[in-house]
């Protein structure tokens, strides 16, 4: 559709999704193309509500010349039922996601894994949480490039 919308799941939403809806916005800017897509980003889990990205996630951002203001939040039914599309970290939150979507009246979401658009193949990426600064660039690189490949797709 004319004005087509992109939305980043992860299961906590303070690492893996806020950079991906980062570098996508980042992207659509640079291309004039902000009229067109509505980005956002938000956990399968209510464990992180409120809060902001993982300061790793920030600094890796910010090494890349990228602010975001994004604090996390829980996916709601309305967000199937407004999203075009729904781009997914890993197996757990697709089957989650797909699960959520079956009790939905309307959903016209289409849900699948951001990694598919990953010229590399990459299909999974990892939460960096639990690793460190080099885990979080691998996390961007991968982003950057399923989201450019995505925007090319549907741009």
């Amino acid at each position: 559709s004319e004005n087509s919308l992109e939305y980043l799941v992860s299961i906590g939403n303070i690492c893996r999704s806020p950079i991906a809806e980062a570098v996508f916005r980042k992207l659509v800017t640079d291309e004039k193309l902000e009229h067109k897509w509505r980005t956002d980003s938000a956990a399968v889990s209510d464990w992180n509500v409120g809060r902001f990205p993982d300061s790793r996630a920030l600094s890796c951002l910010r090494n890349h010349g990228i602010e975001t203001a994004h604090k996390a939040r829980q996916i709601t039914k309305e967000d199937f039922q407004t999203f075009d599309h729904i781009l997914c970290m890993d197996e757990s939150n697709l089957r989650d996601l797909n699960r959520k979507s079956n009790q939905v009246k309307d959903c016209k979401a289409k849900i699948e894994l951001l990694g598919t658009y990953d010229p590399q193949k990459q299909l999974i990426i990892e939460d960096p949480y639990y690793g460190n600064e080099k885990d979080f660039e691998t996390v961007y690189e991968q982003c950057l490039r399923c989201c450019k490949a995505f925007l090319e797709k549907y741009h």
